[in-house]
């Protein structure tokens, strides 16, 4: 397995984001989900590790409140679109010109404004993402919202327990991802996707329909298509048939 090195860079804010790169070749910027991490997204079941093999170089950020990165708590440290001012800061502090661009749920939402606001790959992967997700973040993000103020008395078997026990496990901080939850993600004017020209991969579970309808967005999209693999919205980052699927992908003429 090709080795994997952690660096730190100063966003535009000084948050310090933890960015951790495995292997040699053509750069992809992999962009994780929500209270998860580039170590569960990417690397723990073997996708990065897939792509390193396919000869190309993975990079792989922790958003701020995630992973290894800062967690700021400070009001004034969020504000509309900073995940998109981070991944600027990412492809400026690396030097990236010629990339590709894979997402994950928050990570897809958040390559769709990347690329609406400029970030230009050479192709685009949107995964655990359809159309409602882009549009409906106040409803789906009211769900998170409501299951930070209830920590506490949340048990087994109540609807928002599931995600209460993987952020803990993540060690998410739950002033942070509130307040990044609540500032820091905007919804989407779909009227700017017919904007988003390069060739997409709208990669999906077949059980996952939890961002709403992948056809419908790869419709809404120039240049995209719906790739299937196995699982719902938390089981197919698990499977071998997510990296395969990006690699197939990536490695097309």
């Amino acid at each position: 397995m090709a080795e994997l090195t952690t660096q730190h860079i100063t966003s535009f804010d000084g948050t310090r984001l933890a960015i951790h790169r495995m292997g040699e070749g053509r750069p992809v910027l992999l962009l994780h989900g929500l209270f998860s991490s580039a170590q569960v997204n990417w690397i723990k079941y073997g996708h990065a590790a897939a792509l390193t093999e396919a000869g190309f170089e993975c990079i792989m950020p922790d958003w701020r409140v995630h992973g290894e990165s800062d967690s700021p708590t400070d009001v004034d440290a969020i504000m509309p679109g900073v995940l998109v001012r981070d991944s600027f800061a990412i492809v400026e502090a690396l030097g990236l010109t010629d990339y590709d661009m894979v997402g994950f749920s928050l990570g897809a939402r958040t390559s769709v404004s990347n690329v609406i606001a400029g970030l230009a790959p050479r192709r685009l992967v949107l995964s655990g993402m359809g159309l409602e997700g882009l549009t409906n973040w106040e409803k789906r993000v009211a769900f998170f919202i409501d299951m930070i103020d209830r920590y506490d008395e949340i048990e087994r078997g109540d609807p928002a327990f599931i995600a209460k026990a993987f952020m803990t496990a993540q060690g998410i901080d739950k002033d942070a991802a509130r307040l990044l939850l609540t500032k820091g993600v905007d919804d989407i004017d779909v009227a700017k996707l017919s904007t988003i020209a390069m060739r997409t991969m709208v990669l999906i579970g077949d059980e996952d329909r939890d961002n709403g309808s992948p056809q419908r967005l790869a419709d809404a999209l120039p240049d995209a298509f719906v790739e299937v693999i196995p699982g719902n919205h938390m089981s197919c980052v698990t499977r071998p048939e997510l990296g395969a699927a990006l690699v197939r992908f990536l490695s097309a003429p």
